[in-house]
């Protein structure tokens, strides 16, 4: 039987970039889902997936008996006939166990196409009505479509807004070296690129669209 979402979030590896700091984000109790070569990263790693997923075209015949061995739960998908990419159905499966704090590790790499379509899928998540970050050694990526609260944290000392939507509006910012008060970002602008907590603590507001907010370090 499907694991219920009893524990806190659901973490997912996928094909993208991996390292040393993706197993790290794995804490106890996590629900782990690896998406074709991220389950054999998982498991290349001593840790076995709850559920490994996708069409494991990305994997050689070995690492495939490997994951069909050691995962807890397998679920194979034709690469012709599915109509998301695995990242996609990994997603879409979390949310469907119940699932509504669910991490990225791996979205993001050297395809542009899949790393873009992996901050789109932060949409879908939101529209679930659940939290969604995307993350890789450098920056972490999330939603916003309500007002937010930032840490500060010295492993991401940037932060960038960038509307997902045409334009969001009532954009306020405090708490930040640069702010803003009731500002409308357009899609092409960079007003909001590249700012700075200069508090512990920073509030963002909006009051239209969606904003991804991005959290970087060089």
């Amino acid at each position: 039987m499907p694991q219920q979402p009893s524990t806190r979030r659901a973490v997912i590896y996928t094909g993208g970039s991996l390292g040393p700091w993706s197993l790290a984000l794995a804490q106890p109790g996590d629900y782990l889902i690896g998406a074709d070569k991220g389950a054999f990263y998982l498991i290349q790693n001593g840790i076995a997936p709850h559920l490994a997923l996708g069409d494991f075209d990305s994997v050689d015949a070995d690492a495939l008996a490997r994951i069909r061995a050691e995962a807890k739960e397998t679920a194979e998908y034709d690469a012709v006939d599915k109509d998301w990419s695995d990242t996609e159905l990994a997603l879409r499966e979390a949310l469907a166990r119940g699932y509504r704090d669910i991490v990225i590790a791996g979205g993001l790499g050297t395809r542009f196409d899949h790393s873009l379509a992996n901050v789109q899928l932060l949409a879908v998540a939101n529209e679930a009505g659940a939290e969604a970050l995307l993350v890789d050694a450098h920056n972490e990526i999330r939603l916003l479509t309500a007002g937010s609260r930032l840490q500060a944290d010295h492993r991401y000392p940037y932060v960038s807004l960038l509307p997902l939507t045409s334009e969001v509006t009532g954009v306020t910012l405090t708490g930040f070296a640069y702010p803003l008060q009731d500002a409308t970002l357009r899609q092409g602008m960079s007003l909001g690129v590249s700012n700075l907590l200069s508090a512990e603590e920073g509030f963002i507001s909006l009051r239209s669209g969606s904003l991804l907010v991005i959290r970087s370090r060089d």
